[in-house]
């Protein structure tokens, strides 16, 4: 065969061969290793460029096709292995050039042309080569090659972003990795800037700024990874670095942008290259390379990246005014920096946005690394860089763009930079950013307030708040529609203000108060009468002076004298001089139209008269001197048996106009009057100490007017969220602004409102709440406070059933909706069911038949029960519709919110009542099951807290427990056939439970209240006897129409009554008459409970899965069962019980049998798993039902074994289901024999053995296997063993040891490590060595522990995984600290080892990070509390420690000095220390100072002098005062 291709080269030359034959041949001859040619590979590769390049040299002709096969060809042979292998060998493979020139040539057509054609495979043959080093030579040896195939590919991406090319940016990347390493070795400056500004600089710019918007990893696009998109972003970053600022360039930049000349020593390569920035800012400018709206953009996102370049290269002590003069030069490329000189067209919004998102970046380079220096620029540069941000705030001032948050961020850091930038522009800057500017998107809300707060701030440290008040004021006054400007003082100002001024001095604060006041009084004042615009004007000066009297700080009784002096007369000047007057506006006889400008006026007096009114209560109470100046206003301090005025000076009557006045709108005026009133009642309560008569119906009028003043706006239609400032209160807000007022204030309102007031506020109370989930989330988003908000903290508030009034109004209101929507849904005639139901008619409990149940209820019990159970066993009156009972049900969990354990006995009893009503009513067909089941869960939940509350009695005086019972299942009965799901749905369990919880509370009830427990069981387990699903249960004649629901119902119930009364029996063995009455009834009730329990489970049995119900009541019968014959045995046949049958033995073994079958498929359901695991360690209190033939202990552990070791199961079910499985191992070991427990440790050992990571079999998930035998250990730790079993464990245990340590290691090895397998054998060793104390005897086994600690992974781990293995790995160390002191002192350099991982884990988790959150600090600073306490623990060992002290010391600060610790974590970690630093003595210090390296010296010196001033002299003060 081989002499048959041995003519190949022959063939593929010929002329006669067709080219479909010579690719056929070609790609035979390569994989076939029956083709003799020499040098065959190298033959067969220059056969295919050879035809590649004779085509494209129009030298031959061929088709498309083949052209493409020849390209795949290529393709194929430079990706395959046995090329590689052939290369990895050391066989040469010579590409020629000519090759690489048409993969060029094509590159270059793709960019030019858009065509596609053969692009695949000729980036596939690129790829090949520049991944494979060998190959790659003749690009990096070829530079030119390898920058023009750069510059091209890049050209591709950016001329065609739409377009779907695969490989595209692998070669990107590559091409970028090969030129970095190329310019590396560059010894050239000149070349290397040249290839950059010439060829490469344009195309990766473009393309950075496509990549940067995201235009590849858009939805529909998915061809760019991310991370691949940052890599090769960063390459190019590195690309424009190496090329256009190198070091060696530095003198070409200075000599054209400072005029230095050069000395000749310098000039070298770079004697031609004297203007670089201009060569690189021409090429940036230089129009054609991509479209100009593109164009525009690509520029400015490159202007800040070669400034920020230039500036990192560059950037060094001296060449501060060097990175500066870049920044015109730079900036003069942005279309914004030629607004004012050319006068073009206003740009877009989104053009604005984008160019001063760059002007901010730059700026905060300028900031951050401060080239801006005050002083140097105005001695030694003549104020160049003053003159050029002045230029630059002129041009953001004259083109104010309001609704760029940009704009104010570059005001801000100018601001911040030299406020002498922007104050010869104050007026403006405040006019065009706070005053005029229309802010309503909430980014620009936040970047207006950093603004503002950032101008205060700067005029606060320079003592000019004043001055800039005055410019407010300026702005505020100047002639302007004022009906268009937004609200002065909304929630951002409002905030700085509110932060700004506590600050301030009070000779600043009353400077800007009195320039408020005179401008209001000079200017505002005299115009006011009938002008609209001066109306609103002084709205916005009382808002301005609200905030500065409110948010001033206090005077106390230490403020200097004449500080006090000057308040007073101010105050006395802003009610006299300013409110009065405003006021007296208000009472001028008024036209029957009402007029906009006296609103205002209204608006602005009434604020600024509530405002005083509250400063001065503050003044009086906080400040002596201030009541006692003798310049005080008459009527301000009035006498002690006086009743404070609204006002002082203003007479009622003024007070009745104003107030008729304000009422016909809803307004600020409005508002601030209920306000007043507020302020009234408060100084009221503080000024009569005994509530007269007179001071109690003023404060009944105050709090009526409050109230009746906003009914009206409560139920109107429209109406808008409100920011909680004073200034914005409009006629939209003002409902929410007054509910905000009414629910502040509860507290003090409630006591003095009538009745019917409380009735009104628990109906708006209940009407405002949400209702739905789409309601609440809806509230939630909104972040302003709304009335939904407000109402449903009042519900949530701890303080509301503190009032008890309201609170017993709100539930009578709830009870009535609730009883309402019962009532629209009779059936019949409302009068007979008024007489069947007569709670859901009365309206007030006080005159209800239940207002004084007691000893002699006026209500037969009798007379209740019948009605309930007339209405449950006939056709109910009231029938509810799936409308209706959405509604109950938002009331239902309204009332779920209440604290219903403490209500008082009528309203106790009412609730349960009508709780109980509302849960046996009828539903119709439009109520869907998971409705209908959700409603009544909700009932019954609400019955069973009611039932746990202090007045639960008051319901056994109307009724008794054992006809609730009744009522209860009769109604369920009777509604189960509506329930259309399947018995192990999720919903129908957890109903059952609710039912269950709430059957168990009754029953209990009758056992705590000692209310004749064997008669009420009696009647109930009646009840159950005659109801027809127990009759069939235990005749054994089911019906076919009864449903597995009813049976689950009737058994929940009766296994509810056997878990009561089981251990009622045995605590009243002593009384026999007692105990036998009980011992029957529970016979029977176990009787009743087996027959339906064999019947559920034999339905169950049909479908091969025992039902959640069955498992959850198996246990229980079980348990009653046991206890019914040990009360038996204990009679009748003394120390027999073990040899007695139970009644229902064989349901019991078949249940066994089953559950050791279904465990591991029960373990995803933690009750039904919880509920098996409970019944077989009841199973072991049984011995008679054991098998013969098997150990029942054997079983049950090969059964628990199987569980842990499925690897279905994840590990979380697996820590779930350990404490369920505790009590059946310790209950196992108690029974279990001596060889049981040799058994279980055997499998125990077999598990942990290493090999089993490596066994074919288990090759699923080996790590399940050995995760399930060190499960098994930790069981058996947490049950106690004695004797001969705890002998066998701890001869087991050096075993133990060495194969956890073994695990651990190889589970380290994995690639991710198997962190669900460390953690728990973390877990393990720390129990074994805490337990082991005194057991474990050779000190190898103890030292074993070193070596796992020092390979547990703990660096590149999640934070919840780290938070998982930290503690754990601490816990080990600080069990051998502690329990194997011994151990510890002969290997202290292996403990410091592992505890020195810790310190340097924690230390560099709790690492400020560049980006992302400190959501996960919590964890870290748990860790670094483990830290600190070990380090305690050490210190407290001082003389085993002490020589190792400064060695401890030095590795902490070597570390520490790598990284920016969070405070928190530095702190804890520095407490730690500093008792480490205790232990070293002087010659350690000289020592750690001279042999440290020199930053971390510098580290350790500020941490020696922290440890000196704080912790060092805080203990010897301690030990000083110690006796």
């Amino acid at each position: 065969m081989a002499a048959v291709y041995s003519g190949i080269s022959l063939k593929l030359k010929s002329k006669t061969t067709s080219w479909e034959d010579k690719l056929k041949l070609a790609h035979f001859s390569w994989i076939s290793h029956q083709c003799v040619l020499p040098n065959k590979e190298q033959v067969l590769l220059d056969w295919a460029r050879q035809s590649l390049v004779a085509f494209y040299k129009k030298k031959l002709e061929l088709k498309e096709d083949i052209v493409e096969r020849l390209w795949i060809y290529i393709d194929n042979i430079l990706h395959s292995r046995k090329l590689q292998n052939l290369l990895k060998n050391g066989k040469t493979i010579n590409l020629q050039i000519s090759l690489i020139k048409i993969i060029n040539e094509r590159v270059a057509e793709f960019s030019l042309s858009g065509s596609q054609r053969n692009i695949c495979a000729v980036l596939g043959c690129c790829q090949g080569i520049l991944s494979t080093p060998a190959l790659a030579v003749i690009y990096t040896a070829r530079q030119e090659l390898i920058v023009e195939l750069l510059s091209q590919l890049c050209w591709v991406a950016c001329r065609q972003p739409g377009a779907a090319i695969p490989q595209l940016f692998e070669v990107i990347h590559l091409t970028l990795g090969h030129y970095l390493s190329i310019q590396q070795q560059q010894v050239n400056p000149r070349r290397a800037f040249g290839e950059v500004t010439t060829h490469l600089l344009q195309p990766c710019l473009v393309l950075r700024h496509l990549l940067s918007g995201g235009t590849w990893t858009q939805a529909g696009q998915g061809q760019l990874r991310p991370a691949l998109g940052r890599d090769i972003r960063s390459q190019i970053e590195a690309v424009l670095r190496g090329g256009a600022f190198q070091a060696e360039l530095l003198p070409s930049y200075k000599e054209e942008l400072l005029d230095q000349q050069q000395g000749d020593t310098k000039m070298g390569a770079m004697k031609n290259l004297l203007a670089p920035l201009g060569t690189v800012v021409a090429r940036l400018m230089e129009a054609g390379y991509c479209e100009p709206s593109l164009q525009a953009a690509v520029v400015a996102s490159s202007v800040a990246l070669l400034y920020k370049l230039f500036v990192d290269s560059y950037l060094k002590e001296g060449n501060q005014l060097l990175c500066f003069k870049v920044l015109p030069r730079l900036f003069s490329c942005l279309r914004i920096s030629h607004l004012q000189e050319e006068q073009m067209q206003a740009l877009s919004t989104s053009d604005w946005t984008t160019e001063l998102l760059v002007v901010e970046q730059l700026l905060n380079s300028v900031a951050s690394n401060t080239l801006y220096n005050i002083a140097a620029d105005r001695i030694r540069h003549g104020e160049t860089q003053f003159h050029f941000y002045r230029h630059l705030a002129e041009l953001l001032i004259n083109h104010p763009q309001a609704p760029v948050p940009a704009w104010f961020r570059c005001l801000k850091v100018l601001l911040s930079l030299n406020h002498l930038i922007l104050e010869p522009d104050l007026d403006d800057l405040l006019a065009s950013a706070w005053i005029d500017a229309e802010v309503t998107e909430l980014r620009t809300q936040k970047a207006q307030e950093g603004l503002i707060h950032t101008l205060f701030q700067t005029y606060a440290k320079l003592r000019q708040v004043p001055r800039l008040f005055e410019e407010v004021l300026g702005v505020i006054c100047r002639p302007a529609a004022e009906a268009l400007r937004l609200p002065v003082l909304a929630a951002g100002p409002a905030a700085v203000l509110r932060e700004c001024f506590p600050e301030l001095p009070p000779s600043q604060v009353l400077d800007s108060w009195a320039l408020v006041l005179e401008r209001f009084q000079s200017l505002v004042l005299p115009d006011l009468r009938g002008d609209m615009d001066m109306a609103l004007k002084s709205l916005s000066l009382s808002s301005l002076l609200h905030c500065v009297m409110v948010h001033a700080r206090s005077l106390d009784g230490s403020s200097p004298l004449p500080v006090v002096r000057r308040t007073r007369h101010t105050m006395d000047e802003v009610l006299q001089g300013l409110v009065k007057p405003l006021l007296d506006l208000l009472r001028e006889p008024r036209p029957s139209a009402p007029e906009p400008w006296r609103q205002r006026v209204s608006d602005s007096a009434l604020l600024l008269a509530h405002t005083w009114a509250q400063v001065d209560t503050v003044l009086g109470l906080s400040c002596g001197p201030y009541r006692s100046e003798p310049g005080a206003l008459a009527g301000t301090a009035p006498e002690p048996s006086s009743l404070p005025l609204l006002l002082p000076g203003m007479e009622a009557k003024h007070w009745k106009e104003i107030e008729e006045f304000t009422a016909q709108s809803n307004s600020l005026g409005k508002y601030c009057l209920e306000q007043l009133h507020l302020q009234r009642m408060k100084n009221t309560l503080l000024r009569t100490s005994v509530q007269s008569e007179e001071a109690l119906c003023a404060l009944r009028h105050d709090a009526a007017y409050i109230l009746g003043s906003g009914k009206a706006s409560l139920t109107q239609g429209m109406m808008a969220s409100w920011d909680g400032q004073v200034g914005t209160v409009s006629a939209l807000t003002y409902p929410v602004a007054h509910w905000h007022l009414v629910v502040s204030n509860l507290t003090i309102l409630t006591s003095y409102l009538c009745p019917d007031d409380l009735r009104y506020l628990a109906s708006i109370l209940l009407r405002t709440l949400p209702t739905s989930k789409a309601q609440e989330s809806s509230a939630e988003e909104e972040p302003d406070i709304t009335l939904e908000k407000i109402s449903k903290a009042v519900l949530h508030s701890p303080l509301f059933p503190e009032m008890q009034s309201l609170h017993s109004a709100f539930l009578l209101c709830l009870t009535t909706s609730c009883g309402g929507i019962l009532c629209a849904g009779a059936q019949g005639d409302p009068a007979l069911l008024r007489q069947q139901l007569p709670w859901l008619f009365e309206e007030d409990y006080r005159e209800s038949r239940f207002a004084k149940v007691g000893s002699e209820g006026v209500e037969p019990r009798g007379e209740i029960t019948q009605n309930l159970l007339s209405l449950v066993r006939g056709d109910s009156p009231i029938q509810l519709t799936g409308e209706q009972l959405e509604s109950i049900l938002g009331l239902l969990e309204v009332l779920s919110a209440l604290q219903l354990d403490s209500l008082l006995a009528p309203y106790h009893m009412r609730c349960f009542l009508l709780l109980l009503s509302v849960a046996v009513t009828t539903l119709d067909s439009s109520c869907s099951s998971p409705l209908t089941l959700r409603f009544l869960m909700t009932c019954y939940r609400l019955l069973g807290s009611l039932q746990r509350g202090k007045n639960a009695q008051s319901v056994l005086r109307v009724m008794y427990l054992s006809d609730v019972f009744e009522i209860t299942l009769t109604s369920l009965f009777k509604a189960r056939r509506r329930f259309l799901v399947e018995v192990d749905d999720p919903s129908w369990l957890e109903f059952l439970q609710v039912v269950g919880t709430f059957l168990e509370q009754l029953l209990q009830v009758l056992i705590q209240r000692k209310l004749s427990a064997g008669l009420n069981f009696g009647k109930i387990l009646a009840f159950l006897s005659r109801c027809q699903l127990c009759t069939e249960a235990t005749s054994g004649k089911w019906s076919e129409n009864q449903t597995p629901l009813g049976q689950q119902l009737l058994l929940v119930s009766l296994t509810k009554l056997c878990q009561v009364l089981g251990p009622l029996v045995k605590e009243q063995k002593q009384h026999d008459e007692a105990l036998e009455e009980l011992s029957e009834l529970l016979q029977e009730a176990v009787q009743q409970a087996g027959a339906v329990l064999q019947l559920c489970a034999t339905c169950g049995a049909r479908g091969h899965r025992l039902p959640p119900a069955v498992l959850s009541s198996v246990g229980s019968l079980l348990e009653a069962d046991v206890a019914l014959q040990s009360g038996h045995s204990g009679r009748e046949v003394p120390g027999g019980a073990d040899h007695m049958l139970l009644p229902h033995a064989t349901l019991y073994q078949a249940v066994y049998s089953q559950i050791l079958s279904e465990l591991p498929a029960l373990a995803g359901d933690t009750p039904s798993f919880q509920a098996a695991v409970q019944f077989l360690t009841l199973f072991f209190l049984a011995p008679e039902l054991h098998p013969q033939k098997e150990s029942v202990f054997t079983s049950v552990f090969q059964s628990v074994r199987k569980v842990l070791a499925d690897p279905a199961i994840p590990v979380q079910v697996v820590e779930e289901i350990e404490p369920h499985l505790r009590a059946l191992f310790t209950q196992m070991l108690e029974v279990g024999t001596t060889e049981d427990f040799r058994m279980a440790l055997q499998c125990i050992l077999q598990g942990l053995d290493v090999s089993n990571m490596w066994r074919a079999d288990l090759q699923k998930d080996p790590a399940q296997a050995v995760l399930s035998a060190v499960t098994l250990v930790k069981l058996l730790l947490s049950c106690p063993l004695d004797g001969e079993k705890a002998s066998l464990f701890w001869r087991a245990c050096p075993q133990v040891v060495t194969a956890l340590t073994l695990q651990t290691r190889e589970a380290c090895q994995e690639q991710p490590v198997a962190l669900a397998l460390v953690g728990p054998v973390l877990d393990v060793l720390a129990a074994l060595l805490r337990q082991g104390e005194g057991t474990i005897s050779n000190p190898h086994h103890v030292g074993l522990a070193f070596g796992v600690l020092l390979i547990v992974p703990l660096d590149h781990l999640k934070p919840p995984e780290y938070g998982r293995i930290f503690p754990r790995a601490h816990n080990v160390l600080f069990s051998i600290l502690q329990c194997h002191p011994k151990v510890m002192l002969k290997a202290i350099p292996s403990f410091l080892n592992c505890f020195h991982r810790l310190v340097c884990s924690v230390i560099h988790e709790g690492r400020q990070k560049d980006k992302g959150s400190a959501e996960d600090l919590p964890v870290v600073l748990e860790c670094a509390r483990l830290v600190e306490r070990m380090y305690s623990h050490i210190a407290a060992q001082a003389e085993e420690f002490r020589v190792f002290s400064p060695f401890m010391v030095a590795q902490y600060v070597t570390e520490a000095q790598k990284v920016t610790l969070y405070p928190g974590v530095k702190g804890l970690l520095q407490e730690g220390i500093y008792l480490i630093l205790d232990l070293c003595i002087e010659p350690d210090i000289q020592f750690l100072r001279a042999s440290l390296p020199p930053g971390v010296r510098d580290i350790f010196k500020e941490l020696h002098s922290d440890y000196v001033k704080y912790h060092k002299a805080k203990h010897e003060g301690e030990r000083r005062y110690t006796v």
